[in-house]
């Protein structure tokens, strides 16, 4: 029988990472920025070893870049990168979307619902880390729902990168426009009465324009 010490600095690292994770995701470490292991190792009262895994974990999820003997970053993505992830997120979703209404309609709504019913007070505050949470959470609810883990799984794969993009650089205009919200509103609709055509349409048109909010916030062409 395997000893419980061996599973004590898996955990540990899986902790870290979870927490460094959404501290990227909310904006704690901006895009680009350093992340000092001493200075997590430190924070989280841990050794650098939990860290470095951490690390290493959130590199393989695309979140974190490291360069030897020079640091740990936070990813940045290029103009390339923005295309090719709204054309993987304009592929996926209205999939996702189709397959959660056939296999689990009802609980696909309520996730989706509940996401909306949190972006309102989101916007009154002004809290862009709020919203961004909640807009994650409603387009993950296509996936959660979908029946197919493969489609989840290959979702995982960019689902930190975008959450952090969206708290980063498109949910500071979300909460000042509304124009997020009434799509997501406009979009929940659509899927309770099974229109995929529009859905598909909306779906694309609202990724696409959170690839252009991205490519201006970044100044890159």
């Amino acid at each position: 029988m395997r000893s419980l010490k061996l599973d004590t600095p898996k955990s540990l690292s899986q902790r870290v990472m979870q927490r460094l994770r959404q501290a990227i995701i909310d904006g704690d470490f901006a895009l680009g920025a350093a992340i000092s292991e001493e200075m997590v190792a430190n924070s989280f009262g841990v050794s650098r070893t939990p860290v470095r895994e951490a690390m290493g974990q959130l590199q393989a999820q695309g979140l974190v870049v490291i360069r030897p003997q020079v640091g740990s970053f936070v990813f940045t993505p290029s103009a390339e990168d923005i295309d090719a992830l709204c054309t993987f997120r304009i592929a996926l979703e209205p999939k996702a979307a189709e397959l959660a209404f056939r296999h689990d309609r009802n609980s696909a709504i309520a996730a989706m619902s509940a996401a909306i019913a949190a972006m309102e007070p989101a916007i009154t505050a002004k809290d862009n880390i709020a919203y961004g949470r909640a807009d994650t959470a409603f387009h993950e609810a296509l996936f959660a729902h979908c029946g197919n883990r493969y489609l989840a799984e290959s979702y995982q794969l960019v689902s930190g990168r975008v959450a952090a993009l969206r708290t980063n650089l498109t949910s500071p205009i979300d909460v000042r426009t509304r124009t997020s919200f009434d799509e997501h509103r406009e979009l929940l609709d659509l899927f309770g009465r099974g229109e995929f055509a529009a859905f598909d349409g909306l779906m694309t048109t609202h990724i696409t324009n959170s690839g252009i909010v991205y490519a201006k916030a970044l100044k890159v062409d």
